[in-house]
This record gives structure tokens, C-alpha cells and sequence, in this order.
């Protein structure tokens, strides 16, 4: 972890103390959670207060600079990048866009900004991302004050928690001051011109969105929450309907291991005994709902633990090594041979098997990194003992980290590795291509197994349309770069630190308990109508492909989506900027002639946002109130006037829309 960034990390400290703070999540948060410090659990106290620390392996911290960063020598870390080329910063209302060229061998970028007359660089952290290091090479600074001086430099990195490569060369500009661009913004929002072509393809869509993350399985047999919600059929359903709607194949979770669901012990005489009849029950459950397990290898059982009293969570998932490497072995291949037997091979072979989850955290892991690795050699090598084609992976670390390091480990030891996986929230996840195909791994698969906007239980940002943006700007930026993003989580009914405390209390889930959709959710589902065959976009304006980005696609049919949204990289801005709000102006040629229904959704703070049409002082709805919730529970979609194009082509699709910060618009062209 590079030492800029050290203090932001998964599911971080800064936003556990924002929501101290701000206990009800601010005003403008309707149904935030309060959760006053003297109610928290005892495992939500220690979460709180371990979840910063890495395990000691992690490395020496340095101090902020250029050049800084955390050099891990056993892995091969010591490549040193070229300085970016062609920095330039262009001033905007609310914004400074900067963009630079692409460096060979870099997964991410380090923005640097320093604010006149100090000269001090800093590193952007985008309000408090677990990661610094940003994926792409246009980023809207959104941070700044009118008229105020600014100084920007970047460095490549390989990896997030490698040395930063060589220093860009200092660009220097001055905000705008706001009316200066736009004499009244209340009238007139500064304008992003998007132009489509419509017959014009540049790619397939990549449905990146297959897996997504749900707490642990074992609640597909829990009964009410005390509130009327029967959890195990409303988890359930909550996979159903995201398999259904979203197109959704796979669901990660954690603790298959648990000890609620028995699966070792040892007896008196130290004998292992083997009972894999509670991960059955739930796995036979699980399996009806249509969607098939990415099983976490975690986390270890009492009888097979160093110390078994070392838990996270709530529910205790026990975060020791083995007292026993050699039965850690073993358990993991019975029990994968049990799955074999019970569900057959070619179905176990569309599976997959991650091995445990951020063990660079001391909150989930007491052992070393060393040990890890370890843990990942005994895991990996027995799955494969069962068969060579069931797939395997890991480190699934935090916030990016642990990569290079790993894929050394696994060349070196010539280790089995289908995919590699890391996490990352309140950002984009880095590009890993280049990291393999300098070690030889250009076949293994790219998955970011946990992603979200937000970074803590019950932080103020989830419910909010804010992250309806966020996914979209997400999953453009990473098609061609990964094989799988998955948001964490389906559903609100999690428990890591205790059941929710009332319906809309900033959950990690796309949906809430009760199954209704955020906007997340919503976001989501416009990606998943999005058909396959991506057409050119092309953005001007103030802010164009870097506050304001776009996605068009063209259906079998003939007709055509656009998708446009308008997300600031930084997280404090949540609740939405004024002066970032946009005027999209549409043109899009190349539709074949004829009459084509035109229909846009919105969502934004007033459209396809649930919480909105619940009282902020209700904890749980009436029986009247989910009534009215659920027929509230719908994409916000208005049918706008019909569009001609002349068979001689000449008249093409000119179409406006007022577009907040955060905000996403979907126009969506059908031949009639």
C-alpha cells in the first residue's frame, strides 16, 4: 500500500468516523440508520477499531512525496515507470479535468495536486477511496474553489502498493470562477455536447456484472427479523429476482467454513471428522434459486484453528491460521470431493473456489502474509487434486494490494491460478493485464470480487443516487480490463455487524430488505437491458468524459440506448454539487428511416430513488407504508415525443436533458 493512501482502506476508518459525526447521515439522507456509538456491538467496536491495520508484513510506511510508496522486494516490485507525458488540466464550472497519456506497464495513476501559494503536493484520495491509484487517464478534479490557483503532477504505478514511477511534469491552472462560464446557473447549466453514431460499432458489451456478492448463505434458513421479514425467503428472493432482472449467474459469500454449519471437528482422541451436511442444506437451497456459488474458502474452523477465539463479525467467522496445515489440506479437498460426488463434476466445473478474503487486513487474518500464501498453496493444490479443471484463485485482498506479490508467490511456486481477485471501494478497479502478461499469466482471468461506492457498514453514502452513477461510470471503465465486477452485495439482509437496524439504513445491499430496489439497483438493470452491440460516443463540452460520460448501443431490432451520467470521482460530493449539474445536448445519427418511440428514465434524487418516499423518522414501515413503498418501487420513465428520420437520412435525432450531479439518463429509441 503505497503510504499516500494508507490511511484509506476497505470499509475504512474515515467514513466510520464521518458516521460518527453525522449519526443520522446527514439531513439529507432520508432513513439513515442512528447508530450512536454506545449501541454498536461488541464486534462492531472492534471492527471499528481494527479495521484500519494491516498485518505487520505489509511494510514500513514512508512518508508522502514524490517517488513515495511501499517497495515490496520479494516481489519483483523494483520497476520503476516512466513519467506520464502530455499532462494538461482544462478549468470547467466545479471542475478541473485533467488527462495525460497512457504509460506502458501501469495498472493505475497517482494525481497529485497542490493548491497555491503552498506548493505542497498531495495525493487525491476522492474523499476517502480505499484506493488512490485511478485506473484511467481522465479524471474531474471536482475538489477545488472558484478562482483559486491549483498545480497537478502524476506518477504511474504498477500496483497500488509499488513504488510510484517518475513524476509527470507540473501543470499549473486556475479554477473558474463559476459565473464566469455561465452568467446564471440556475438557467443555464454549462452544456456536454454527445454525439452517436448509430452505425457505427466499436465493440461488444462484456456483461461484467454475472457475480455479485451476498452475506453468508447460511440465512437462507433464517426466519423474521423481528419485523415482519422472513430473511431466508426474502434472501432468496433478492437472488432470484437479480438473476432474473440483472442476468446475474454467480453470488460470492463468506464463512462456508463456519462452524454453524459443522463441517469439522476433531474428537477426544484428535481424529478429524468431516460433516459437510449443514453446507448441503444451504447449497441445496442456494442452488434452487437458479444462480450458481463462488465459494470463499473461509473461514476456519474452531477444532482446526491456532486460535479459535480470533473472530470477525457478529457471527464470529473465525480469522486464524491452521494449527494443522496438513488438515487444512485435506478439509478443503474432501470437501470438494463432496461437492463433485453430490453435484456432479460439470457442475462443480462451473463453479469456482476463492481462497479466503483480505487477509491482508488484521481484522480478517492473525497470521502473516507468508502464511497466507501458504494457506493459498494447501487450498489451491487440493482443489486441483479433486480435478484440473475446477477453477481456483485468489488473494482477494483489500484495496488492491497484495498483487504483485502474489502472482510472484504463485510463478514461482508454480501454483494453480484461474483467476485473480482483489476489492476495491469508492473507486475504480485497477487494470491488471499488464501485471500478468509480464509474468506469463496472460490466460488468467481478472475478477474484482467485492466493489461498491462505499467502504462502511452503514455509511452515509449507499442509499443514495450517488451510486446509481457510480456503477455505470464502473463498469465502462473496466470492460477489456476485467472478467468479472461484483458489487457487494445483492441484499440488505447482512449481518456482519448486526441485522439492520430499520429498512433504510444505508446498507450495503442493492436491494433492501423487503426487496425493494435502490438506485443502485436501477443502475444496474439499465445495464443489464444494455444491448450487446456498443456504437461510437463521442463527448464535448465542460466536464465531457470525465464528470460526463456516456454508452450507446444498438439492439437487434434496430433500436438504440443511450446511456449518459454524470458522476464526480469524489465521494464527499454524494449528496450532489449544484454547479456540477449539466445541460446534455443528444445528436444521433445513422438510425435507419422510419418513426422511433423515444422514452428516457431518470435517476437522481427525486426519480427511481425508494427512500425518498419514506419519512426519515420511520424505522419500519406500517403495513400502509410498504403498500405505498411498493407501488413506489419502479424506474422513473417518461415517454417523450415521437422521432421521424427521412429515408434520405436528413433529419437526425436532436434530443436535451437537464442532468444533475449524481444523476444517470437513459433514452432509449425503438422503431415503431
Amino acid at each position: 500500500m503505497t503510504a499516500q493512501n494508507s490511511q484509506h482502506v476497505n470499509k475504512d476508518t474515515s467514513r466510520a468516523q464521518e458516521e460518527e459525526m453525522e449519526p443520522n447521515g446527514g439531513d439529507e439522507v432520508a432513513g439513515s440508520a442512528s447508530v450512536a456509538g454506545a449501541d454498536r456491538s461488541e464486534a462492531r467496536q472492534d471492527w471499528e477499531a481494527r479495521i484500519g491495520r494491516r498485518i505487520a508484513e505489509s511494510g514500513p510506511e514512508s512518508p508522502v512525496g514524490e517517488g513515495a510508496g511501499l517497495a515490496d522486494e520479494s516481489a519483483g516490485a523494483s520497476l520503476v515507470l516512466d513519467a506520464p507525458k502530455g499532462l494538461a488540466a482544462t478549468a470547467g464550472v466545479g471542475q478541473i479535468t485533467l488527462s495525460w497519456e497512457p504509460v506502458d506497464g501501469a495498472s493505475a495513476y497517482l494525481i497529485y495536486r497542490s493548491k497555491a501559494p503552498d506548493g505542497d503536493f498531495k495525493v487525491l484520495d476522492h474523499g476517502g477511496s480505499d484506493v488512490a491509484a485511478v485506473p484511467l487517464t481522465r479524471y474531474a478534479d471536482t475538489g477545488i474553489l472558484p478562482g483559486a490557483g491549483y498545480s497537478y503532477r502524476v506518477a504511474a504505478v504498477v500496483v497500488p502498493d509499488s513504488v510510484a514511477g517518475q513524476m509527470s511534469e507540473t501543470v499549473e491552472i486556475t479554477a473558474l470562477e463559476w459565473k464566469e462560464a455561465s452568467p446564471d446557473l440556475v438557467e443555464e447549466s454549462p452544456s456536454v455536447e454527445i454525439t452517436v453514431q448509430a452505425d457505427t460499432v466499436v465493440a461488444r458489451l462484456e456483461r461484467l456484472w454475472w457475480m455479485m456478492g451476498s452475506e453468508r448463505l447460511a440465512q437462507l434458513h433464517f426466519g423474521d427479523n423481528g419485523h415482519g421479514n422472513i430473511i431466508g425467503k426474502e434472501f432468496a428472493d433478492a437472488i432470484v429476482r437479480a438473476r432474473s432482472e440483472l442476468g446475474v449467474s454467480h453470488i460470492r459469500s463468506h464463512g462456508i467454513f463456519h462452524d454453524e454449519l459443522g463441517s469439522f471437528h476433531r474428537t477426544a482422541e484428535g481424529v478429524s471428522d468431516y460433516d459437510f451436511s449443514g453446507i448441503d442444506s444451504v447449497l441445496d437451497t442456494f442452488v434452487a434459486t437458479g444462480v450458481k456459488p463462488i465459494i470463499e474458502l473461509s473461514f476456519m474452523p474452531a477444532d482446526l484453528a491456532q486460535d479459535p477465539t480470533a473472530t470477525v463479525f457478529d457471527w464470529k467467522g473465525i480469522i486464524s491460521p491452521p494449527a494443522d496445515w496438513d488438515a487444512w489440506g485435506e478439509l478443503n479437498e474432501r470437501f470438494v470431493s463432496h461437492l463433485v460426488e453430490r453435484f456432479g463434476l460439470a457442475e462443480v466445473r462451473t463453479w469456482a473456489f476463492e481462497v479466503w478474503n483480505e487477509a491482508n487486513l488484521e481484522v480478517f487474518w492473525t497470521g502473516t502474509k507468508e502464511e497466507y500464501f501458504r494457506l493459498y498453496k494447501e487450498a489451491a493444490k487440493a482443489v486441483k487434486r479433486v480435478d484440473g479443471q475446477l477453477r481456483v484463485g485468489g488473494p482477494a485482498t483489500a484495496a488492491s494490494e497484495w498483487l504483485e506479490a502474489f502472482v510472484d508467490y504463485v510463478v514461482r511456486n508454480d501454483l494453480p491460478l484461474d483467476f485473480i481477485s482483489s476489492h476495491t471501494y469508492g473507486n475504480l478497479p485497477i487494470h491488471l493485464r499488464s501485471l500478468l502478461r509480464r509474468y506469463g499469466l496472460s490466460d488468467v482471468a481478472v475478477w474484482w470480487t467485492e466493489w461498491g461506492v462505499g467502504s462502511t457498514h452503514f455509511g452515509p453514502i449507499h442509499d443514495t443516487p450517488f451510486g446509481a452513477a457510480f456503477v455505470l461510470r464502473g463498469l465502462k471503465a473496466s470492460q477489456e480490463q476485467l472478467d468479472a465486477l461484483a458489487y457487494w452485495v445483492v441484499s440488505d439482509h447482512f449481518e456482519e455487524l448486526g441485522r439492520p437496524p430499520r429498512l433504510f439504513h444505508n446498507g450495503f445491499g442493492l436491494l433492501s430488505v423487503g426487496n425493494l430496489a435502490k438506485p443502485r439497483y436501477w443502475a444496474a438493470k439499465l445495464a443489464a437491458e444494455f444491448p450487446d452491440e456498443v456504437v461510437s460516443l463521442t463527448l464535448e463540452g465542460d466536464g465531457a468524459g470525465s464528470l460526463v460520460d456516456g454508452w450507446a448501443a444498438r439492439s437487434e431490432t434496430g433500436g438504440l440506448d443511450v446511456l449518459v451520467w454524470n458522476a464526480t470521482p469524489n465521494a464527499d460530493h454524494f449528496r450532489g454539487v449544484p454547479e456540477l449539474q449539466r445541460k446534455i445536448d443528444l445528436l444521433i445519427s445513422g438510425l435507419a428511416p422510419g418513426t422511433y418511440r423515444v422514452d428516457v428514465a431518470r435517476i437522481d434524487e427525486e426519480n427511481s430513488n425508494i427512500c425518498r418516499h419514506l419519512p426519515a423518522d420511520v424505522e419500519w414501515p406500517s403495513e400502509q407504508q410498504w403498500a405505498a413503498l411498493r407501488s413506489a418501487d419502479q424506474l422513473s420513465e417518461q415517454r417523450l415525443p415521437d422521432q421521424v428520420v427521412t429515408a434520405d437520412g436528413a433529419e437526425s435525432v436532436r434530443l436535451t436533458a437537464e442532468l444533475t450531479m449524481p444523476g444517470v439518463l437513459r433514452w432509449r429509441l425503438v422503431p415503431q
